[in-house]
């Protein structure tokens, strides 16, 4: 095999060099990945200034590395689109310093990494290790995704969808097992801070305390790795809510004129007061 690793952490963070030595005894293993910290960037792409691809030492042996001058989304997309010429077999991202779950997977450059994969109809696979800690220990996680990649689950996926998973910060002997589970939801303690510079001008920083959400709720991501399990989520691109879409077709609306303003009274619809118009 030839495994593609990227990250959102930076080229030079631990937990990418603990993921690409688990995946040496599958084959090739290449890194790119960002050269610096993009961690929250989202699945940026970059059209409209130039891209610069170094390559660097890295601390596995037998691997080689270059850091690309910008997200892990253009990473991964210079990969696969020519830049390593020899074809890669699965893409693996990660493992993330901190984990990801629910909404998390809207602003995660380490998910993002994996959706860029996919959408050039390769596997992915996303690794987060619920450890914030400069000083992490990543070998626990580690030996998850090489197991994981061993059982090549990743071959049963269908078109644009990965697996998310994130790993509880447990010795591995007390990690408990795997729960195939959902999204949760996340709450989040973010915070405007503002500040002065030395010019005396205002600026902005969004700070606050680590995002917390439901444990409670059996069958989340949330919920298994609080319990000290192992969470798999499959993600997919499609973003549609096909429930609503199948409620949606009851509103109306293919009945109506474009510009008749009174055709259709969603003010009176149950779902459009639930969602608080």
């Amino acid at each position: 095999m030839h495994i593609l690793v990227s990250n959102d952490d930076g080229v030079r963070a631990p937990g990418i060099a603990a993921l690409a030595r688990a995946m040496l005894p599958f084959g090739k293993v290449t890194v790119v990945a960002p050269s610096e910290n993009q961690s929250a960037t989202g699945h940026r792409k970059t059209m409209h200034k130039p891209l610069r691809i170094d390559e660097v030492q890295f601390p596995v042996e037998g691997v080689r590395a270059y850091a690309t001058s910008d997200s892990p989304s253009d990473s991964v997309a210079v990969a696969l689109l020519g830049f390593i010429e020899e074809p890669v077999d699965l893409v693996v991202s990660g493992i993330n310093r901190g984990p990801n779950m629910g909404q998390d997977l809207t602003y995660s450059g380490t998910v993002s990494a994996a959706f860029e994969a996919v959408i050039w109809h390769k596997p992915a696979i996303a690794f987060s290790l619920d450890n914030f800690a400069d000083d992490a220990d990543y070998s626990a996680a580690a030996a998850i995704a090489q197991q994981l990649v061993g059982m090549e689950l990743y071959r049963r996926l269908p078109p644009l969808t990965l697996f998310n998973v994130n790993v509880p910060n447990l010795p591995l002997d007390q990690i408990k097992g795997f729960k195939m589970v959902r999204q949760g939801l996340r709450e989040y303690n973010d915070k405007l801070i503002e500040r002065t510079d030395p010019y005396g001008r205002p600026y902005y920083w969004i700070g606050g305390a680590a995002p917390t959400g439901d444990t409670t709720q059996e069958g989340t991501d949330l919920w298994a790795l609080h319990a000290g399990y192992v969470s798999i989520t499959p993600i997919h691109l499609d973003l549609t809510n096909h429930s609503l879409l199948l409620d949606m077709q009851r509103w109306g609306l293919t009945k109506a004129r474009p510009g008749d303003t009174d055709a259709l009274a969603l003010e009176d619809h149950p779902t459009a007061k639930h969602n608080g118009s």
